[in-house]
């Protein structure tokens, strides 16, 4: 190959070179933002293990800005949160009340702190569960679509884990709920009537209960609902 020729052909693949540089760059793009973490902010409730046995315990975190306050209740009485940080995975808080001092060394599992607790130079391990915040439970202003009319009902109820309980009124009269399901936002109801049964199903949406209804079969719908202010 003549020395021209090369000289060429390496100014092309140079050009080449520079072309393709910036669009690998470009498809490689920036880091992607690391999510933050999830707020530890809620109440929690299971069992340390202290010398003498096993021991009840609630604990209640407030996290704002990355500080740490809160409520700790045993039998023993009640231990303020003064103060926590979270970093590494590792949840650390400081506790004091009834002229002790107790550090917790915590770690998130799941819907979970697990680790350990030490009060006055005694370690013991700790397994708390986060109670899940009850946003169902009370009376509901509630209006189905029948036809295009709406028919007004009031809900009362109540849930115990999973389960949910309670009635509904109306003008109708009165229905007792036999089956009733809330988790992961949504609920699940079977109410019965006179005329057979009333599936109601929805989910919670900025405070709301949106859904649908269908009764015994015959008809169906949708329905709404707002939670009475105490």
């Amino acid at each position: 190959m003549k020395p021209a020729i090369k000289t060429l052909v390496r100014m092309q693949v140079a050009v080449l070179a520079f072309l393709f540089a910036p669009l690998t760059i470009s498809a490689q793009g920036p880091n992607p933002p690391q999510k933050a973490p999830a707020s530890l902010t809620g109440k929690y409730q299971g069992t340390a293990k202290a010398p003498g046995g096993d021991m009840a315990m609630t604990l209640e975190i407030v996290e704002e800005a990355g500080k740490f306050s809160g409520t700790v209740t045993t039998p023993h009485g009640n231990f303020k949160v003064i103060k926590g940080q979270n970093a590494d995975g590792l949840l650390t808080l400081d506790a004091e009340g009834n002229g002790s001092t107790g550090k917790f060394s915590l770690r998130v599992k799941d819907d979970r702190l697990v680790g350990d607790l030490t009060v006055d130079g005694k370690t013991g391990s700790v397994d708390l569960r986060r109670v899940a915040k009850d946003e169902i439970s009370g009376e509901w202003d509630a209006a189905a679509d029948a036809q295009g009319q709406p028919f007004p009902f009031t809900l009362t109820l109540k849930v115990e884990g999973e389960k949910v309980t309670g009635s509904s009124s109306s003008q109708l009269g009165s229905s007792t709920i036999s089956s009733g399901n809330w988790k992961d936002g949504k609920l699940a109801l079977v109410l019965e009537s006179g005329n057979g049964q009333i599936a109601l199903m929805a989910t919670l949406d900025n405070g709301k209960l949106v859904g649908d209804y269908d009764f015994a079969g015959q008809f169906s719908g949708k329905w709404a609902a707002v939670k009475k202010k105490p």
